[in-house]
């Protein structure tokens, strides 16, 4: 090797070793740096591990307290973690259980719930789930959910976890929203009165058929919402009597946006309209304003009718002849009338605010009007008599007729009452009660005096009776035939004065007393009659129908039965007579008739036979007053008594008997 060789080959040692001291010198800078990078990197673990854990100690406490349900669960939805809110909502506690979230799913709401849930594995996420779901109670809850897919450090979905709110009583205050606002859309739909809510631009919120009917507009309530209301009053402004006052008359209220209640407008065909402006403030912010229209023609028509009336009765209740008294619950008097006041002496302003009781009655009277003033209370209306005693001193009889008096809501408030002064009628009541009193008392002694007269003119009747009697006996052999007929027609003559003094005693005795009454069977008192009266063989007294019974005095309603069919067969001429008695029942009295087929009475006859003394055909066995008891007695009950005859046909007689 020459020296040229071996002198390169020592270069090139030297750059060699000049090349590795330069290397390890880099080596050891970069050895110092990556010792101090991995000394910072050692820190910064540090760092980043002491964040970590904050970060995670703070997520617990985030998940432990949240207020509202937290869930994580795997993909096949078996729950993995869930927090104390979301243990209160279910009811579970997968540390004692475990769970699926298709257990919670209400059954109506499944399909949703599957739905949603491959949303959340598509897209990784979702908002707003809003669904039922059912509680380990039973209980049905509405819950709303956000949730989101859980990836690992590849990328790879492994969960899912979510944040459940419980809605339900949100839920429950919205239905009841949507309830009231159902509600209210309803009643004012179906409102008598037109209803118009206009937001702030004037555009149409809600509507009835009643505001289109009144403003003759062809569309419907809902076809109206959205429209605007700016041109609407120049549209209808035809319909309305005075249509530029209409017009600006709305101008002014949206303008002004203040409360105008109770504004009247007339319209073309007669109509009254009533109409509320109501603006509506939010927060102090104009919101709109709802418009109310009311028909009020009928009320203005009845007010003004109304108003007549009162005009009219309040002209009559001044001038009528009737005292009024107005009072209320404790008798202080509210108004009286002008008859009122010349009635009692007093004038209006003397006995407004006095008790009525106090002022104006006797002392004896005024509990009777408290009694009165209580039955008013309790809403019951009569008639009584008071007796009043007048400013100057006079004492004068009132009829009362008192009735309450109520306000709008039925409520007694008082009482009113009219008032007649019936002291002259009183006074003719007094004299009447002295007349009647007299004329009993008269009435008795005439039955007194009409028995002793009896009594007197029957003795010498007999006497003389007698006294013929035995002269005709004594001289029998010596008298003539011409003198013993006129003994006979003079004890003829006897007996037929003896009956009509015995008539006239059983007329005068029939007196005006119903009050003993009984109940008697007709039936009874004819079958009686029959057995006292003689009846020939050849007439028959028949009952067409069962009588009543009836109320009354047996022995005059035997006299009524014992006169008519006496007479019937007294009269009958006919070879083969008939009696018969009838019965119709009426509504208010009984009918009866007594029909014969015997020799009947002229018509020009059929009153007169009714009075005293009256007999159509002389004989020793009629007085004349037979028919005239009839009639005193039938007057007695009330009753009516007429007669219908044919000559040589027969007679019926009638009467009635009021029930």
């Amino acid at each position: 090797m020459s020296q040229e060789q071996i002198d390169i080959l020592q270069r090139t040692l030297q750059r060699e070793k000049a090349a590795r001291k330069i290397a390890e010198k880099i080596l050891e800078e970069k050895s110092l740096q990556l010792y101090n990078t991995a000394q910072e990197l050692k820190v910064a673990n540090q760092q980043l591990e002491q964040l970590l854990d904050e970060k995670t100690s703070q997520l617990q406490g985030i998940f432990e307290n949240i207020n509202d349900a937290y869930v994580v669960m795997n993909l096949e939805g078996n729950i993995l973690k869930m927090n104390d809110a979301a243990i209160d909502l279910f009811g579970y506690d997968i540390e004692k259980e475990t769970l699926n979230v298709v257990s919670l799913i209400y059954k109506e709401d499944f399909a949703y719930a599957m739905q949603s849930f491959h949303e959340l594995k598509t897209n990784h996420f979702f908002t707003n789930y809003t669904a039922r779901i059912t509680t380990k109670s039973k209980e049905v809850r509405w819950v709303h959910i956000n949730a989101s897919i859980v990836f690992d450090k590849n990328k790879t979905p492994i969960a899912a976890q979510g944040i459940v709110r419980d809605i339900t009583e949100e839920k429950a205050a919205e239905q009841r929203l949507i309830d009231s606002e159902n509600r209210l859309s309803t009643l004012i739909l179906n409102l008598e009165s037109a209803v118009l809510l206009e937001n702030e631009h004037r555009n149409i919120v809600i509507t009835n058929k009643r505001f289109c009917d009144f403003f003759s507009i062809p569309a419907t309530p809902e076809q109206l919402v959205g429209q605007n209301c700016e041109h609407a009053a120049e549209q209808s402004k035809h319909l309305f009597e005075d249509p530029e006052g209409f017009v600006a008359r709305i101008l002014t209220l949206t303008r002004n946006k203040k409360q105008v209640l109770a504004d009247e407008l007339t319209l073309t065909d007669g109509r009254i309209l009533e109409r509320d402006f109501i603006p509506i403030y939010e927060d102090g912010h104009y919101k709109g304003h709802l418009w109310t229209y009311r028909d009020v023609t009928l009320r203005r028509r009845f007010r003004e009718n109304i108003e007549a009336e009162r005009v009219k009765y309040s002209n009559i209740i001044a001038n009528m002849k009737l005292g009024l008294i107005e009072v209320n619950n404790d008798d202080e008097i509210l108004m009286v009338n002008q008859s009122l006041e010349e009635m009692s002496g007093y004038t209006e302003a003397e006995l407004l605010g006095k008790k009525g009781a106090e002022i104006l009655l006797e002392k004896g009277f005024k509990e009777k009007m408290q009694d009165e003033n209580q039955k008013r209370i309790k809403g019951q209306s009569n008639s009584y008599e008071v007796l009043a005693r007048t400013k100057n001193g006079d004492l004068r009889y009132w009829l009362i007729s008192g009735a309450p008096n109520y306000n709008l809501n039925g409520k007694v408030v008082g009482s009113i009452g009219i008032h007649l002064d019936i002291t002259e009628l009183k006074q003719l009541e007094l004299q009447k009660e002295n007349l009647l009193q007299k004329l009993e008392k008269s009435n008795d002694e005439l039955q007194e005096y009409a028995h002793i007269v009896s009594h007197d003119l029957k003795s010498p009747l007999r006497s003389i009776e007698a006294l013929t009697s035995w002269i005709k006996a004594d001289n029998k052999e010596k008298l003539d035939e011409a003198s013993l007929k006129n003994f006979d027609l003079i004890e003829m003559t006897l007996e037929k004065m003896e009956q009509l003094i015995s008539d006239i005693l059983k007329y005068s005795s029939i007196g005006s007393n119903t009050e003993d009454t009984q109940e008697v069977d007709l039936n009874t008192v004819v079958q009686d009659v029959k057995q006292v009266l003689y009846i020939p063989d050849n007439i028959s007294v028949t009952s067409l129908k069962n009588l009543p019974v009836v109320k009354g005095d047996k022995i005059k309603f035997q006299q009524v039965f014992q006169n008519l069919i006496g007479n019937a067969i007294k009269f009958n001429d006919k070879e083969k007579g008939t009696i018969t008695i009838d019965y119709v029942d009426k509504k208010s009295y009984h009918q009866f008739s007594i029909s014969d087929n015997g020799m009947g009475i002229e018509k020009k006859y059929h009153e007169a036979i009714f009075k005293i003394f009256n007999s159509l055909k002389q004989s020793k066995d009629s007085s004349g007053i037979g028919l005239s008891i009839v009639k005193k007695v039938i007057d007695l009950y009330k009753g009516n008594i007429w007669v219908a005859s044919e000559l040589n046909k027969g007679t019926t007689f009638y009467f009635t008997l009021k029930k």
